[in-house]
């Protein structure tokens, strides 16, 4: 039910920012201008929808009254029988429309992504689902039409990875991976058992925004230690035999990012230094959010790669999600690169969430 103090509430919000876009002084700095104009048209859109909303609950209760009134006419109870299927049917639509509208946009969403997968407790079998993480997110990429580029890779002597970064470009990309992040664990009997023994082990997913210029995150050269070396396969092989291979230390923080995936000196050093800015800007947001007293929503984790987030077990085939207590029995196919359903579910309970702090907080 929509508390009318909150339609109050907003309309006054609205009758504010409007008061800010006719300011003369507004019009002088374009990037504000343009956000508070989208946040107008974000409040407008919401109140919108929320008077839609009570409109067809107030319409609901005077038909569900009416069909209960004695003595009415047959016909009439017939006609309000039916508006209230129709209203029925409307409601959880405006609803869910209202929810979306209510969540401030993500400023990361359209953001394109880089994602870092690596082998934790469990030896061989850790970098074989490791492996089979990375083959799973690949082919959830190529069905979403986005475009996957390797930076560094360290395999394993059995196949898979010790661990792998890559970066992910297309359309809302940290939209569709931002849930990913933390420990993933897996039950199975792993190839090299031969008794048949289920084993439990784990991978990491780290999943990082790219940095942009709107960022202003500048890294001074002395802050910076620039090391060259030959790039290198499975077990040390060298790939090429130029010193192409880039690994740069941020020596303030101690981060490192490394990139070996080209020929050109220079492209490892540029996916090495976007892989560097991606980890400062992650820095950044936890520190301001610590600062301001906020937390990440559960659903997005807090990105340690302790935090158990999904567990995938293979000889019941079935996938656990325990953010939110979601489970399917289709791992097979979420192997297969089928993650729409997890992740819908998980962006569901996100704007559910959300929805529930700003009631609460007004």
């Amino acid at each position: 039910m929509i508390d009318r103090a909150y339609l109050e509430r907003l309309a006054d919000k609205i009758q504010s920012v409007e008061h800010d876009i006719s300011n003369p002084q507004l019009a002088g700095n374009p990037r504000k201008y343009r956000d508070v104009v989208r946040e107008h048209t974000r409040l407008r859109r919401i109140f919108e929808q929320a008077e839609s909303l009570e409109r067809i609950e107030r319409e609901l209760a005077e038909s569900r009254q009416l069909v209960l009134a004695e003595g009415l006419d047959p016909e009439m109870r017939a006609l309000a029988k039916a508006e209230i299927l129709e209203l029925e049917a409307q409601l959880p639509v405006v609803e869910h429309d209202l929810h979306l509208a209510m969540v401030p946009p993500d400023p990361n969403d359209e953001r394109n992504v880089i994602m870092e997968i690596r082998a934790g407790t469990g030896g061989e079998e850790a970098a074989l689902f490791a492996g089979d993480l990375f083959r799973m997110y690949s082919r959830y990429i190529e069905r979403q039409g986005w475009k996957l580029g390797l930076i560094d890779a360290s395999s394993s002597s059995a196949g898979g990875f010790k661990d792998i970064v890559f970066t992910v470009e297309g359309a809302d990309v940290y939209r569709g991976l931002k849930y990913e992040s933390g420990c993933h664990r897996v039950q199975r009997v792993p190839v090299t058992e031969s008794s048949g023994r289920i084993h439990t082990s784990a991978a990491t997913v780290a999943v990082l925004p790219q940095a942009d210029e709107v960022d202003d995150l500048k890294i001074p050269p002395d802050e910076v230690r620039i090391d060259i070396f030959c790039s290198s396969g499975p077990g040390g092989q060298s790939v090429n035999t130029t010193y192409s291979a880039i690994r740069v230390t941020h020596l303030p923080t101690g981060i490192v990012a490394q990139s070996q995936d080209e020929r050109s000196q220079a492209r490892n050093k540029e996916k090495a230094m976007a892989v560097l800015k991606a980890r400062l800007l992650d820095v950044r947001r936890q520190a301001d959010e610590e600062r301001s007293g906020q937390t990440r929503r559960s659903q997005i984790g807090t990105g340690d790669r302790s935090e158990k987030i999904r567990t995938y077990n293979f000889p019941q085939n079935r996938l656990t999600d325990h953010r939110i207590n979601f489970t399917l029995y289709s791992l097979n196919r979420v192997m297969e690169g089928e993650l729409d359903e997890v992740i819908r579910a998980l962006y569901e309970n996100d704007i559910g969430e959300q929805v529930k702090q700003i009631m609460t907080s007004g």
